[in-house]
């Protein structure tokens, strides 16, 4: 089980190893790392606190922090959609942090389910039974050899930072077949 101190050391390490800091504002701080930490105890995995996740894994594997809009969103606009990681010049106040528009498609953010007061849990499980299944694909990094098995590739390759056009999809199946016949 996790604690929010493993948490935390989670996001700093990842951070270190990206060259980026956490947030210097310490409640947001806080905030952030208890909502990643709540969200790893509710669905088994810490999907940003900044979004609102299903609770299936499937359909929020872009969504897991670090998320895979992190490094675009750091990249173009000094931290990311919640604010966790940010570069050096937000962390020191020699930038001021500027509001980030939504890089989660639409599709993607339509995934998650609400439920308001009305509803009864049998309803709820309903809404989570009819959630729409993802086509998940094996896709490797022309660069570094990495591979991730997602509906997407991820915008950057968290082993050697290359752009998403990097990636290309693997047809297991008929490479399968080839060593079959």
């Amino acid at each position: 089980m996790t604690t929010i101190e493993n948490t935390r050391k989670r996001a700093e390490n990842d951070a270190k190893t990206n060259g980026y800091y956490l947030a210097s504002d310490q409640e947001l701080l806080k905030d952030l790392l208890e909502g990643l930490h709540k969200n790893e105890q509710r669905y088994g995995y810490p999907s940003c606190p900044c979004r609102l996740a299903s609770g299936k894994l499937e359909l929020d594997r872009d969504i897991i922090c670090p998320c895979d809009y992190r490094d675009p969103d750091v990249n173009d606009y000094g931290q990311c959609y919640c604010g966790l990681y940010v570069t050096k010049e937000i962390y020191d106040k020699k930038k001021s942090a500027k509001p980030i528009p939504e890089r989660r498609p639409l599709e993607k953010q339509g995934r998650a389910y609400t439920i308001s007061t009305e509803q009864t849990a049998e309803s709820a499980k309903t809404a989570i039974k009819k959630t729409p299944e993802i086509q998940t694909k094996l896709w490797y990094c022309k660069q570094c050899g990495y591979v991730c098995f997602r509906e997407d590739p991820p915008y950057v390759c968290p082993i050697c930072k290359a752009k998403r056009e990097m990636f290309a999809e693997l047809d297991v199946t008929t490479q399968v077949r080839e060593k079959i016949s």
